[in-house]
């Protein structure tokens, strides 16, 4: 027997305690990576296989020692990495756990959201349209209820529910309403039997990822033939072949850019975190790459624009208008006078019984304080059929049936033309209609016609509202301020070079009201039955011209969105019902509302706004372009420093000097370069104008051949720095050691400094200090405090054949390094100053 009181739900504590034996609501087909896969993973790295080989080669030469302290720092790397990978990975974690299924419980008398995995056996839960399943079970009540069951029969027609129907997890709700209650959960769910999976987040294929692919195998081909060049000339011109093949793995080390992947998929994901703290969820990482390109940003204004909390503002009958805002509750009636009881009657009645769309719930709300103990309200009456709203008729009607009288009683209520076509006014009252219509619309006021029918019970019901003889009762005006940031969001969008499209399905003066309020031009409004006749071309130049586009119908929203993109443009999109998953999905990102916004619209989006704020999708986009600004100065700075280390590899074998870099001077430099790009400039703020810049084309690549060009100024800088520094010392008859030790403090100080000016794309000097984070400082600090260590500790610096330096010594070779920092930020100067066409 089931021990779910129907009316009050299950008890919080008999779910927790049932949640902790039978386990979460998951199919148990692990998406998530252990700590031994993650290893696994970084061991198997060309890296950390030449580390290896490195210290395999120094065992094969007698000198155990160096091979332990090699494989010491393998261990250390390793263990950064894998932590770095499992920060990335709990993130994504983190990400899918929030964009799972949501579901509506009854627990302790209470409704509660909460994840789809916390759904437990018995749990009563309720469904509307829109609503993913989020485990199997039994309809207690099913109102107008159909599923989408294709995922699991492959039939894509839906199915219509009735009480006692069973319900299966993965289904989608296509209409109406119900109450379930879950007889199945995680694999013993027919989702889960049948050994199907839910979508996850995971990083698709994406142009930043190609393009990446495409540097990464570029630099392998480079690398390898270097070292096999180097190789090569090692032993023709020294004879020792172990020792040649050990400079061509140094080599090898210095070249490869393993980093570069890294480097990316952690950008994106912490990134994809910061939003979400920003109440942002990311469901696909590629989207913010794509948030700096967007071009075109289209917005629903219910919800999106206005607060979405609707109420009633007039009532009109006859002409005669009465501003109800101010009016006092009185639940008799007697605040309200009698000539408009009526016509909030019939709003109450063509209303759903216990409604979710904010409209109707603005009209309970006024009933309940103006019509409580009047004749106006019937809750034993019964709803015998009901009439959607659909794009060929703006209009729904509810047929109600009291048991008692020979007549039924139909309600409906919709866009006030509409109405007054189903009425079958006379022009001149259908003009009066309109006319007053319209100058509640030019109040910004959502303006709906309401009308009356009676139907003979005998009478089979007929198949369209159209037949029904309904008689006009008048027009109710509901007011949705626009939300306080929405003006500002507007401008900065504006700032940053992206037009705000506003596409409702309201009037076209209330859209017109709104987006004047909201800074939208709104010049010329374009209506969905006009978008209906246009030919393409006149479409095409309409979308360019025209930034407010109201009446328009679900499917014409996928309209708008590809008649966008033909242009060129990249498009960002907002909605939240079924009907506007296409456009969504269509759209380059779909933004979907968190809050009322349906679970197939948010699956077919890319960003899911927990809070529906507009001011969170012009967030968003600032961070997306910060992210890339982020990650393009990250590998500028990557591809330079590796120059040196190249350089110091390769130069002395061809001069004839001693060799300066090993395998293990290599790996500490890794422990330098990894850091200070995963962490230094993911955590830049980016510049103070960056949504003052329009947005980056989009084929722009990340690294442009200016780019790389600046990477390897910069970086022949640092190699002509502390090689000539290195032959400098060793003809002044410096030890080969002094001279190395020397040469390694002059590289890992000027790598220290090729941060700041790496930073950002400024060119002023005053940019290489403002807005130093503390993260910067840390790891410039820590970098400094390490190669100090390794270069003045004796068993420290033992290992890598350092000589001791004096401190005057210590701190000129610093000073050197760090005085490259004046050239470098001079050469991006020049370089920015070349580049600048005239």
């Amino acid at each position: 027997m089931p021990t779910t009181d129907s009316t009050t739900g299950l008890d919080p504590a008999v779910a927790a305690q049932r949640l902790r034996e039978e386990g979460p609501n998951e199919l148990g087909i692990s998406q998530r990576r252990t700590l031994r896969d993650m290893a696994w993973d970084v061991v198997t790295e060309p890296m950390f296989l030449l580390l290896l080989g490195a210290g395999a080669i120094y065992l094969a030469m007698g000198d155990a020692h160096e091979a332990l302290i090699l494989l010491g720092f393998v261990v250390i790397i390793m263990a950064i990495t894998v932590l770095q990978e499992r920060r990335t990975d709990n993130a994504l974690n983190a990400l899918r756990d929030l964009s799972s299924p949501r579901a509506l419980a009854l627990r302790g008398g209470t409704i509660v959201r909460i994840a789809g995995r916390d759904v437990v056996r018995e749990d009563l839960l309720m469904v509307a349209e829109g609503d993913r399943i989020p485990a199997d079970g039994t309809l207690l009540q099913a109102h107008e209820l159909a599923a989408n069951e294709s995922m699991l029969t492959g039939e894509s027609e839906p199915v219509a529910k009735q009480p006692a129907d069973k319900v299966f997890a993965g289904t989608l709700v296509v209409s109406g309403q119900g109450l379930l209650r879950v007889t199945g959960v995680g694999r013993h769910t027919e989702l889960g039997r049948i050994g199907q999976s839910l979508d996850t987040i995971a990083l698709q294929a994406s142009p930043l990822r190609d393009e990446m692919t495409r540097l990464t195998r570029k630099l392998v081909v480079i690398g390898l033939s270097l070292c096999a060049l180097l190789v090569c000339l090692f032993w023709a011109l020294r004879g020792d072949a172990l020792q040649a093949v050990l400079a061509g793995i140094t080599l090898a080390m210095g070249i490869l850019p393993q980093e570069l992947p890294v480097i990316m998929i952690v950008f994106l994901a912490l990134a994809a975190r910061r939003l979400a703290a920003q109440q942002v969820l990311t469901r696909r990482l590629n989207a913010i790459e794509t948030l700096g390109q967007t071009t075109v940003l289209c917005v629903d204004k219910t919800g999106t624009l206005t607060q979405n909390r609707m109420a009633v503002a007039e009532l009109c009958i006859a002409g005669q208008e009465l501003d109800v805002q101010h009016l006092p509750a009185a639940a008799d009636g007697s605040a309200l006078p009698d000539a408009f009881h009526e016509l909030l009657e019939y709003a109450v009645l063509a209303s759903e019984i216990e409604p979710h769309d904010p409209m109707e719930q603005a009209f309970h709300r006024m009933a309940a304080d103006h019509l409580v103990d009047t004749e106006h309200l019937h809750p034993a009456w019964s709803l015998a059929r009901e009439y959607e709203l659909s794009p060929q008729l703006l209009a729904m009607s509810h047929l109600w049936r009291d048991g008692i009288s020979a007549h039924d009683t139909v309600a409906t209520k919709g866009a006030p033309e509409a109405v007054a076509d189903l009425c079958h006014l006379p022009d001149a009252e259908r003009a009066a209609v309109s006319a007053q219509a319209a100058r509640l619309a030019d109040r910004g006021l959502r303006v709906l016609g309401v009308a009356k029918a009676r139907h003979h019970t005998q009478d089979t019901w007929p198949d369209a509202q159209h037949d029904f003889d309904f008689e006009w009762l008048g027009l109710v005006a509901l007011a949705d301020p626009l939300r306080p940031e929405v003006p500002q969001a507007v401008a900065q969008c504006r700032q940053a070079g992206i037009r705000v499209v506003m596409i409702t399905g309201d009037h076209p003066r209330t859209a017109r009201a709104i987006a004047a309020q909201a800074g939208i031009a709104n010049d010329r409004v374009v209506t969905g039955d006009e978008l209906a006749h246009m030919p393409p071309q006149v479409l095409a130049e309409q979308v360019r011209q025209v930034s407010v586009f109201a009446r328009i119908k679900p499917h014409q929203k996928l309209a708008l969105v590809e008649a966008l993109k033909a242009q060129g443009e990249v498009v960002a999109m907002t909605g939240d019902g079924v009907n506007d998953a296409p456009a969504l999905k269509a759209a380059h990102i779909g933004i979907a509302m968190g809050q009322r916004g349906t679970d197939v619209a948010r699956e077919a989006a890319a960003l899911v706004l927990l809070h529906d704020d507009f001011a969170a999708i012009v967030l968003a986009i600032h961070r997306g372009r910060q992210t890339f600004a982020n990650l393009r100065q990250a590998m500028v700075y990557t591809l330079a420093v590796h120059v040196p280390i190249i350089g110091l590899a390769l130069l002395p074998v061809l001069f004839g000097l001693p060799l300066v870099l090993a395998p293990l001077h290599i790996a500490f430099l890794e422990l330098v370069i990894d850091p200070a790009c995963s962490i230094v400039f993911e955590a830049e703020e980016g510049a103070a104008d960056l949504m003052q810049q329009p947005p980056r084309e989009a084929n722009e690549p990340l690294l442009s051949s200016r780019h790389i060009l600046l990477s390897l100024l910069q970086g022949s800088v640092v190699t002509a720095a502390v090689v000539g520094l290195y032959a400098w010392l060793l003809g002044q008859a410096a030890h080969a050691a002094t001279a190395s030790t020397a040469a390694f403090v002059v590289l890992v100080a000027a790598n220290a400094a090729l941060i700041l000016p790496s930073r950002s794309s400024q060119t002023s000097w005053r940019s290489l200090w403002a807005g130093l984070t503390p993260v910067s400082l840390w790891v410039l600090g820590g970098t400094l405090a390490g190669l100090a260590a390794v270069t003045t500790v004796p068993w420290l610096a033992a290992p890598f054949k350092f000589a001791p330096l004096s401190v005057l010594q210590w701190l000129a070779a610093l000073g050197a390094g760090w005085a490259t920092v004046a050239v470098l930020q001079g050469c991006k100067r020049w370089f920015r100053v070349a580049a600048t066409p005239h």
